[in-house]
């Protein structure tokens, strides 16, 4: 523990988990590890933390969190946690966060990232003897991970998940989808048909600027359609920031070695996109 942390531990008696004799007790759960601060982990970590939950962050990108104790390395986060939850870019990064984390044997983990059952099989497979995982990807952006409005798909044994699910709730609303891999698994079926929507909505409003339609005639007449998520995607005016870099990366969880012409199709077009740009652009971009 270096000195900095020690100061700042110092400095927040108040939710050191060690110290702690009061707030939420979830079947005795009260320490919660969070690694993975990005766009998503941030707000989820600091709305457990609002929640009075003692919870310890990590990121490979130093920064500070409102209400989270910062931690110098994911081992020391996880050090006598009882929850664990990554929110990480891809499997790849999830499985090298776990392994060098060393989460404590009785600790449950529940990745939220989007890594496809594949990888969470391997996850499983790699976890220290007593480490439960529960695979829970959600649907949502920063605004509905702040205002706990997110959907989670939550895949594991009925024990694991009953154990995290009152944790989960305060983030959202938690559906139960299986065993483990099927929360992930639903969430590469929904991305799959979120980009492909988006992708088909981007060629009808070309259609419509041939046959002469205004876009916003079009669009209003497609709210009612079978592409309607999609129009609402495009036109609700909210903060839902989805990468078009992370949306390829999903999607070809589900294309990868399938005959998937419409999706391959839709990467293509996510290919033509700025990384950055939200996925919304390949509608927008170039039409």
């Amino acid at each position: 523990m270096t000195s900095t942390f020690a100061q700042r531990m110092a400095a927040m008696p108040d939710i050191r988990w060690w110290h702690r004799s009061a707030g939420p007790t979830v079947d005795g759960m009260q320490k919660i590890a969070v690694l993975g601060l990005g766009h998503m982990g941030a707000p989820i970590a600091r709305r457990l933390a609002a929640h009075g939950f003692a919870v310890a962050g990590w990121s490979r990108t130093p920064r500070q969190v409102e209400g989270v104790i910062m931690a110098g390395s994911a081992r020391e986060a996880v050090r006598s946690a009882d929850l664990v939850i990554t929110m990480l870019t891809d499997g790849p990064a999830v499985l090298s966060v776990a392994a060098g984390a060393d989460i404590p044997g009785t600790a449950t983990l529940v990745d939220m990232s989007t890594i496809g059952p594949d990888a969470v099989r391997d996850l499983a497979g790699a976890l220290p003897a007593g480490v439960d995982l529960v695979d829970a990807p959600v649907a949502g952006s920063t605004g509905a991970a702040e205002g706990g409005t997110l959907r989670i798909f939550a895949g594991g044994t009925p024990a694991a998940v009953d154990r995290v699910a009152p944790v989960l709730a305060t983030l959202g609303e938690v559906l139960r989808c299986g065993p483990p891999g099927s929360g992930a698994a639903m969430k590469v079926v929904l991305n799959t048909a979120l980009v492909t929507a988006l992708a088909s909505l981007a060629d009808v409003l070309r259609v419509a600027d041939a046959v002469g339609v205004p876009r916003a005639d079009a669009l209003e007449a497609l709210r009612a359609g079978p592409l309607g998520n999609a129009v609402a995607r495009l036109s609700s005016g909210q903060v839902a920031y989805f990468p078009v870099r992370l949306a390829a990366k999903d999607l070809a969880l589900g294309v990868t070695g399938r005959d998937l012409p419409v999706a391959v199709a839709a990467g293509l077009r996510l290919a033509a996109a700025d990384p950055e740009a939200d996925l919304t652009s390949i509608v927008l971009g170039g039409t």
